[in-house]
């Protein structure tokens, strides 16, 4: 067996990485041993911050994947104006 552990890391940190691997103010060794990654690991990370931006970190999570249905919305607001209405005449 080895002792090889797989880390999940999250999309804030993944976009913190590559980004200081692309400013390239440290070599990528020190940032090796600044985040305990692999080279390969930011280098990958750099790669697809450079090709895809934020996306590339989302995991399809991403607000704008959402459909923005119109009628969706047509339906809540008419549902708030109704609960508005009623809460007024209680009055």
């Amino acid at each position: 067996m080895s002792n090889k552990i797989n880390k999940i890391h999250r999309d804030k940190f993944k976009l913190k990485v590559a980004l200081a691997a692309l400013k390239a103010d440290k070599p990528v060794a020190e940032l090796c041993q600044e985040f305990a990654l692999a080279a390969s690991q930011i280098y990958a990370w750099k790669k697809q911050l450079e090709e895809r931006g934020v996306e590339a970190f989302s995991n399809g999570k991403s607000a704008t994947k959402k459909s923005l249905d119109p009628e969706r919305f047509h339906a809540i607001i008419g549902r708030l104006v109704v609960e508005r209405d009623s809460l007024l005449r209680s009055l």
